[in-house]
C-alpha cells in the first residue's frame, strides 16, 4: 500500500505505484475474486510468487485470457483538481479500473497509457483500489495493433513492464513539453502543451533551464498572459537562451533540466544540447555539426525477456548501468534498441552514460507481415512513442521497423515526422527511406551462405546492400546487423550457424575452437565494414539477446550478473572497434611457398584530432615472429591512410599469420590478424581441385538488380560469388580443365536454386559427352558425386529439371582426381 500526503495546494506530486502488486489469471471479462499471487511492477508475469504455469508459451492455457493486477493505496488530505495515471508499458494492452470505475483502455503494448482518474480517486486517507487487466498473450489485442511479433521468440510474456505513476496537480497543467536544442544560438526551443479543467483562469507560463548536476540556473523565459476556459488546450512556444552552453555528446554527456510552470503545475524534464543528422552528400552522420562515425551494437531486450537467466535484471538500475558501461569498454558509442523499447530507465541511463540510440519500433515481418498494419494505428502509436522519448538526447534515430517489406510504415513516418522539432532522421527498415536525410538500413549477412569464407571478402563491395529495397537516394548507410556466426553462450552453434561451423571447423570442433573462430571472423568483418568508410555506422549484432538450444541468435556473455564477456570476443572484437583502427586488407587463405606478398594495411581515425604513431607489421608462426617491420604513419582527423608491407613468405608449407599493430605512446596497442596456409601445388590440387580459375562455358547466365551471376563465378574459388542460369530447362555449365586428367569426383555447392534432375558429363574435346553420373533426386546443398576414374578434359553439369521455380545456381563446381 502507498500512503502519500497531498497538501491543500501542490504544484505537482508524482506518486510512484511501483512495487509488489497482487495478480491473478482469468478471462478478459470476469474479474477474479481472489488474488493469490504477487508480482513486481515493473516486471513480467513470470516473476509472480507463487509462479503461474507456462507463462508466455504459444500453447494456450485453458481459461487464461488475461492477467489481472491489483494494488491499493491511500492519499492523505484533500485531492487536487487533476489526477492522471500513467502506465509506462503493459503487454498486451491495458484496461484500468479505479475503485470499481472503468477509467479507460490502452491497447498498444509498447507506448505509455494515460488515464484520467480524478473522478474515481479518493482522498482523505480513504482506500483506493487500482485494477489493471493485461492480455495473457498477443491475441488479446486486435490484429491491427502491433504486438511485437518476432520470428525468433518462443515466448511472449505479458506484464506491466514499466513504471506506474499517479500524477497530481492543479490546473492549468502541463500535458507535455518538447525541448529542441539550437546549438548555434546556445538556446533551446520549448514547445509546451497546456490543458485546463475548471473555472476560467489567466496565467503566465514560466520556463527555467538549470544544469541537471549542479542545479545552477542558466536561463529563463516566460509566455505572455494566457486565458483558459474549462476544457481548453493550447500549445505555446518560447526560446530559452542558455548561459555558457555545454553540448551533450557520448564523451561529455552534459544534461540540463527544463522546469515548466503554470503557477498551478510544474513539470521537470531533462534534455541535452545536441543536434544529429545524416548528410546524403557525404553519407556521414553529423553530431553537433561535426562528422561522426558510429560504432556500436544491438540490444534485443524482448528476446532477453524470455532468457532463462533474465530474472529482474532489466529493471535493476545498477545492472543496466553496468551493462552500458561494459558496452563503452568495447569502444561502442551507439546502440540500437532493437525490435522493441526497453523500460524508460534505460533511456535515462543512456543519456547519462553517453550513448547514441537508434530506437526501433517492434515490427518485424520480412516478406510476410504477421500483423495487419494500418497507417492510422501506426500514426497513433508513433506519436505516443515520440512524445515519450523526444527530450532524450541519447535518442538520435527513430526506427520505424525491422526488415519488413511494407509501404505502411513509410506512410506513417510522413504523417508524424513534423512533430519532432529536432527533425531526427528515420530508419524505415526494408521500406524505402522517406527523405534524403534519412538512413538506409543494411544487414549484409555474408555467412548466411554457409559456404562463405573470409577469402570471399576480396570480392565483396565495401558499400553494403543487405536490404531488398534499393538505396535510391544514396542515403547514409547504417550497417546495424552483420555476421551470421552466432554461438550460444555455451559455445554451441545456433540453429542458423550449425552448417557454418561444420563447414569451417568440422563437426567435432570444441566450444573453445568455435569461440576463437567466431571472435576472429567477427573482428575481420568489423574491420572490413569500418575500413571502407562507406557506412555512417557499423553496429554489431548483438550485445544483449538470449541463449537457448533451439535459438537462432545470441550474445557474448559468459556471466550475466557480473557482465563478463566471452574472453576471445573481448580480446579481438574490441580492437576491431577501436576509434583508431586498422585492417590487414589481405584475404587469401592459402599462398604458395616462397612467394613475395604485398600486404596492404588500412588505418582509420574516428577521432576529431590527428593521430600519429607507428604501424608494426610481423609474419608469425606459432606466435613467433619470422619477419618484422615498423613504419611511422599519421592519419588526419576522421580520415584514413595506409601502408603496404612487402614480405617473402617461407618455403615450408604450414600455418602462418600476418599481424599489424598500431603503436602510440600512452595508448593501448590495436591489432589486426590474418591467418593463411602455405600449400604446395599438390596440396592445392587435393584441397581445391582442378577447376579453379579454368575457362567455362554455360547455356546462359543472368543479371538481377545490377548483380551479374556469370559462369566463371562457379570456378573462381570464392564462395561468395555464384553462377545462375536463366529460369528454364535444360541448362548446363561446362569447365575446361586445360588438359586431360584422370578424375573421379565432382563437388557441387548449390545455392537455393538447385537441380532436381541432372547429369555429370565428361569429354576430351568439349563436343562429345559421356554421362558418368545421373540422378532425378538431387537434394541441393553440397553434393559430392563419385564415379569410376576416367580421363577427361571437360566436365559438364547438365540440368534437366529444376528444384525451384528459379534457375540453376552454383556457388562452386569442383573437380578432383
Amino acid at each position: 500500500m502507498v500512503l502519500a500526503s497531498v497538501p491543500v495546494w501542490a504544484a505537482r506530486q508524482t506518486v510512484l505505484l511501483d512495487g509488489q502488486w497482487e495478480v491473478a489469471e482469468g478471462t478478459m471479462e470476469a474479474r477474479p475474486t481472489v488474488f493469490e499471487h504477487v508480482v513486481p511492477v515493473p516486471g513480467l508475469v513470470d516473476m509472480a510468487k507463487p509462479g503461474f504455469v507456462v507463462v508466455g508459451s504459444r500453447v494456450k492455457v485453458p481459461g487464461r485470457e488475461a492477467f489481472w493486477y491489483r494494488r491499493t493505496f491511500r492519499l492523505d488530505g484533500p485531492l487536487p483538481t487533476v489526477a492522471r495515471l500513467k502506465i509506462g508499458k503493459a503487454a498486451y494492452g491495458s484496461r484500468v479500473w479505479l475503485n470499481g470505475v472503468l477509467v479507460g483502455e490502452h491497447l498498444p503494448s509498447f507506448t505509455p497509457g494515460w488515464f484520467d482518474v480524478a473522478p474515481a480517486l479518493r482522498g482523505g486517507g480513504a482506500l483506493n483500489e487500482l485494477i489493471v487487466r493485461v492480455g495473457a498473450d498477443r491475441d488479446a489485442v486486435p490484429k491491427h495493433v502491433p504486438s511485437g511479433w518476432d520470428f525468433e521468440k518462443s515466448r511472449y510474456i505479458p506484464g506491466i513492464f514499466d513504471s506506474v505513476e499517479l500524477i497530481l496537480s492543479e490546473s492549468p497543467y502541463v500535458v507535455r513539453v518538447q525541448c529542441a536544442p539550437d546549438i548555434r544560438r546556445g538556446a533551446v526551443r520549448v514547445q509546451a502543451t497546456l490543458r485546463h479543467t475548471g473555472p476560467p483562469a489567466i496565467i503566465r507560463a514560466r520556463f527555467t533551464v538549470r544544469e541537471a548536476a549542479s542545479g545552477k540556473v542558466v536561463g529563463r523565459a516566460e509566455s505572455g498572459l494566457l486565458a483558459f476556459q474549462d476544457g481548453d488546450e493550447r500549445t505555446i512556444e518560447v526560446v530559452v537562451s542558455i548561459r555558457n552552453p555545454q553540448l551533450w555528446s557520448p564523451e561529455t554527456p552534459f544534461l540540463y533540466e527544463l522546469v515548466a510552470e503554470t503557477g498551478r503545475d510544474t513539470l521537470v524534464t531533462r534534455f541535452g544540447l545536441r543536434e544529429f543528422r545524416f548528410e546524403p552528400q557525404t553519407g556521414r552522420a553529423y553530431l553537433n555539426g561535426r562528422p561522426r562515425f558510429l560504432r556500436g551494437s544491438n540490444v534485443t531486450l524482448y528476446r532477453f525477456f524470455e532468457d532463462a537467466e533474465r530474472k529482474d535484471r532489466p529493471w535493476r538500475e545498477d545492472w543496466v548501468r553496468r551493462l552500458h558501461r561494459r558496452f563503452k569498454q568495447m569502444h561502442w558509442d551507439t546502440l540500437r534498441y532493437c525490435i522493441g523499447f526497453p523500460p524508460e530507465l534505460w533511456y535515462r541511463i543512456a543519456d547519462e552514460e553517453g550513448f547514441l540510440i537508434q530506437d526501433e519500433f517492434p515490427i518485424w515481418g520480412l516478406d510476410k507481415q504477421p500483423e495487419a498494419l494500418l497507417v492510422e494505428e501506426l500514426v497513433r502509436e508513433y506519436t505516443e512513442w515520440m512524445q515519450e522519448r523526444w527530450n532524450h538526447p541519447s535518442v538520435v534515430i527513430w526506427d520505424a521497423q525491422n526488415e519488413t517489406r511494407t509501404e505502411v510504415t513509410g506512410q506513417a513516418i510522413q504523417r508524424v515526422r513534423h512533430l519532432d522539432l529536432s527533425n531526427r532522421p528515420w530508419d524505415n527498415g526494408w521500406g524505402p527511406p522517406q527523405e534524403p536525410g534519412d538512413c538506409y538500413e543494411s544487414h549484409p549477412y555474408l555467412f548466411s551462405n554457409p559456404n562463405f569464407r573470409l577469402s570471399g571478402l576480396a570480392h565483396v563491395s565495401g558499400r553494403p546492400t543487405g536490404n531488398p529495397a534499393p538505396n535510391c537516394y544514396t542515403n547514409a548507410i547504417i550497417l546495424n546487423e552483420y555476421g551470421w556466426l552466432w554461438l550460444n553462450r555455451d559455445g554451441t552453434p545456433t540453429t542458423l550457424t550449425r552448417q557454418v561451423y561444420a563447414n569451417l571447423l568440422g563437426t567435432n570442433a570444441t566450444p573453445a575452437q568455435r569461440r576463437y573462430l567466431y571472435a576472429r571472423y567477427l573482428a575481420a568483418l568489423t574491420e572490413f565494414w569500418r575500413a571502407h568508410r562507406a557506412c555512417a555506422g557499423v553496429l554489431h549484432f548483438c550485445g544483449l539477446g538470449y541463449s537457448r538450444p533451439d535459438g537462432q541468435t545470441s550474445d557474448h556473455w559468459i556471466d550475466l550478473e557480473q557482465l563478463t564477456f566471452e574472453p576471445e570476443f573481448y580480446r579481438y572484437v574490441r580492437d576491431a572497434f577501436a576509434p583508431v583502427g586498422l585492417m590487414i586488407a589481405h584475404w587469401a587463405e592459402t599462398l604458395a611457398p616462397g612467394q613475395t606478398c604485398s600486404v596492404p594495411v588500412a588505418v582509420i581515425n574516428d577521432l576529431d584530432r590527428l593521430w600519429a604513431g607507428r604501424v608494426q607489421f610481423r609474419l608469425l608462426q606459432n606466435g613467433q615472429p619470422l619477419h618484422q617491420q615498423v613504419r611511422p604513419l599519421s592519419v588526419e582527423p576522421l580520415g584514413s591512410n595506409g601502408l603496404i608491407f612487402n614480405c617473402a613468405v617461407p618455403v615450408t608449407p604450414g600455418q602462418y599469420q600476418f599481424e599489424a599493430t598500431l603503436l602510440q605512446r600512452g595508448a593501448e596497442p590495436v591489432r589486426s590478424l590474418r591467418d593463411f596456409e602455405l600449400l604446395s601445388p599438390a596440396q592445392q590440387r587435393a584441397r581445391f581441385g582442378l577447376a579453379v580459375g579454368k575457362p567455362v562455358r554455360a547455356s546462359s547466365s543472368v543479371t538481377r538488380n545490377g548483380v551479374e551471376y556469370a559462369a566463371e563465378y562457379a570456378v573462381d574459388g570464392h564462395p561468395g560469388t555464384r553462377w545462375s542460369s536463366e529460369f528454364s530447362d535444360p541448362q548446363w555449365l561446362a569447365v575446361d580443365l586445360g588438359e586431360v586428367a584422370v578424375i573421379s569426383r565432382v563437388e557441387l555447392v548449390w545455392e537455393a536454386a538447385y537441380a532436381r534432375s541432372y547429369a555429370i558429363q565428361v569429354s576430351v574435346d568439349g563436343t562429345s559427352w559421356t554421362d558418368v553420373f545421373k540422378t532425378d533426386e538431387g537434394k541441393g546443398g553440397t553434393e559430392v558425386v563419385r564415379f569410376a576414374p576416367i580421363a577427361a578434359r571437360w566436365v559438364r553439369v547438365y540440368g534437366t529439371r529444376r528444384g525451384t521455380p528459379f534457375g540453376y545456381s552454383l556457388w562452386e563446381l569442383r573437380v578432383f582426381e
